[in-house]
């Protein structure tokens, strides 16, 4: 059975896509059609900030982007200098809240400790979050894209936990996504299952699958990664089959098996 996964590969150095592979632990056969395109901004803006720990209560990272954006940052060798002497321990004094074990990989990569990655979605964040901080304490920096979604923020907020933003990354939909979604169909036919990862790729995907699909597009089983991205989907007039209990290869592959296979269950 053909399942369509409609996120970005995993960086080509670290072996296979994890989902492909732990999909294929079931049988199933998984492509990787990328729906997003991300364009960095505001990142000298970002670096002064980051330079200036004493300023903030720690950081919340609920995107790898937002990571990707400081990896940037660290490229500039007087900027990775700074980083390693002094800014990186001083930030490891204060915590690192994220969202999911690839954030939580990344928090690692540039030497920070994260914390609350079991949380799996930004409202479960948001409680943690708020069992651990003091009200009127000083701001966390919450680096994030332009589409981020308001959960996060109006919990702190009404807890009275000072949150400051910063827009460090734009969405757009990925130059080659509808000819790569018409070739796919063509060739592969419709799949079993289609699973979307973000609200952004309901939004950029949606109406392609549904046209390509035509009659038969109640036969596909739609997956989604966690709750922002089903109700998306449901807020889009589609049934959503499955969501995966945490935004893991693991979890997301055992609900597509169990909406594929529901009477051996």
């Amino acid at each position: 059975m053909k399942v369509l996964l409609l996120k970005d590969p995993k960086d080509k150095d670290s072996g296979p896509d994890p989902y492909i592979k732990e999909l294929g632990s079931y049988s199933l056969e998984a492509t990787l059609i990328p729906v997003l395109s991300f364009e960095f901004i505001s990142l000298d803006s970002l670096f002064e900030k980051l330079s200036h720990p004493e300023c903030y209560g720690g950081l919340v990272f609920t995107s790898p982007r937002a990571l990707e954006a400081i990896k940037i940052c660290l490229k500039e060798k007087s900027k990775k200098e700074a980083w390693s002497k002094s800014l990186k321990q001083m930030w490891n004094i204060k915590p690192t809240y994220v969202v999911g074990k690839a954030t939580a990989s990344l928090v690692e990569e540039i030497g920070l400790i994260p914390q609350g990655e079991k949380a799996g979605n930004a409202e479960k964040l948001a409680e943690y979050i708020c069992s651990r901080e003091k009200p009127n304490s000083s701001a966390l920096l919450f680096p994030c894209g332009a589409l981020k979604r308001e959960v996060l923020p109006t919990v702190l907020r009404e807890e009275g936990i000072p949150l400051e933003s910063l827009t460090v990354y734009q969405t757009t939909q990925h130059p080659n996504l509808q000819e790569a979604l018409s070739s796919y169909f063509s060739q592969q036919g419709i799949p079993a299952s289609v699973v979307f990862f973000s609200p952004s790729g309901v939004k950029f995907c949606l109406q392609h699958i549904q046209k390509l699909s035509g009659n038969l597009i109640n036969q596909v089983k739609f997956a989604a990664i966690g709750p922002s991205t089903a109700q998306a989907l449901e807020g889009a007039g589609m049934a959503v089959s499955c969501t995966a209990g945490s935004p893991t290869p693991q979890d997301l592959a055992a609900a597509i098996h169990t909406a594929l296979h529901p009477h051996n269950c």
